[in-house]
């Protein structure tokens, strides 16, 4: 009678034990799959670029997302569309976007490219994919503080082509300074739902079936009012690690409709072949590694005045 009652016992312990792992594996789990939420106070500032945007406002803040390891695409950049230019009078200035490594011979590289050339915006949160939509937000919020006097904003990446010359013109041709974003379109895009994909995105990070309306991140632009409203309201939107879709959403939270900034399409995220005459009409094209940007600068600057043919 005691043996069959201390068996009782013992096997009501093992399941009540099994219950218990069951039950701490499921809230683990459901605890792991919540949505992060973003937080303004996310990370301090170890570098700021040195600019006084009250006193000498810049009409175009050009925002490239880098990393720590990235050192010659930026020379690259700031030896082309990137430098500091002036474009129909408008003034024109370039900073870098980067998080931290854990690398100390990479922090005191960025450290010294920083102190030379006064333009890299950096915090502490570990440079990596994932935390793009953070490293995008702190572009954000350093216009927000730092640059709100900006007319307009570009974000993009540090292997792009950018045709400052022509979106320059364009945006002045546009003439509307609120509330204004612009950039290649996506208004019909689906979520990947297989878990190996690099834009794998899970139904617990975007439980709908469709993206909301976004621009690809490879470059978009928007009125600097618009950064200030995207960081306001940026705690209030469910965070997700793809940058394009998460400032997608806190567009729409904002109603601030996309917009095209020209007739014919002038931004091309899957790359474009190049000619002189093709991107003299372009403002934005991907897959652009640092020795043919300065090829196709070279000779974009050196045909600017020439005529091309009709089309």
């Amino acid at each position: 009678m005691v043996h069959s009652r201390l068996r009782c016992i013992y096997i009501f312990l093992l399941a009540l034990g099994a219950l218990c792992l069951c039950f701490s594996m499921y809230t683990l789990s459901s605890f792991k799959e919540e949505p992060f939420i973003f937080k303004k106070d996310n990370g301090n500032f170890l570098q700021l670029p040195s600019i006084d945007c009250r006193h000498s406002p810049p009409f175009l803040v050009l925002l490239v997302t880098s990393s720590p390891k990235q050192v010659v695409a930026r020379s690259a950049i700031r030896r082309t569309w990137g430098r500091e230019n002036v474009v129909k009078g408008k003034r024109i200035k370039t900073f870098f976007l980067l998080g931290a490594s854990d690398n100390e011979d990479e922090m005191r590289v960025v450290a010294e490219e920083s102190q030379r050339h006064r333009d890299i915006i950096q915090k502490d949160f570990v440079d990596v994919y994932v935390n793009l939509t953070l490293k995008t937000m702190m572009g954000m919020e350093w216009v927000h503080y730092f640059c709100p006097q900006a007319s307009f904003v570009m974000k993009t990446d540090s292997d792009m082509f950018i045709n400052i010359y022509y979106l320059t013109e364009l945006l002045l041709k546009k003439n509307k300074t609120t509330r204004f974003f612009t950039g290649f379109l996506k208004m019909n895009e689906f979520p990947i739902r297989k878990k190996f994909n690099k834009w794998f995105v899970s139904k617990y990070e975007y439980p709908w079936d469709k993206y909301l309306p976004f621009c690809s991140g490879t470059g978009y632009v928007f009125s600097s009012d618009v950064a200030s409203q995207v960081y306001n309201v940026s705690e209030s939107v469910p965070f997700i690690k793809l940058e394009d879709v998460f400032v997608g959403l806190c567009l729409e939270k904002l109603k601030i409709k996309l917009e095209e900034l020209h007739s014919e399409r002038t931004f091309f995220p899957e790359g474009l072949r190049f000619s002189p005459c093709r991107f003299k009409r372009i403002v934005a094209c991907h897959y652009i590694k640092p020795p043919a940007l300065l090829t196709y600068w070279q000779a974009l600057e050196g045909t600017l005045e020439e005529e091309c043919p009709a089309v």
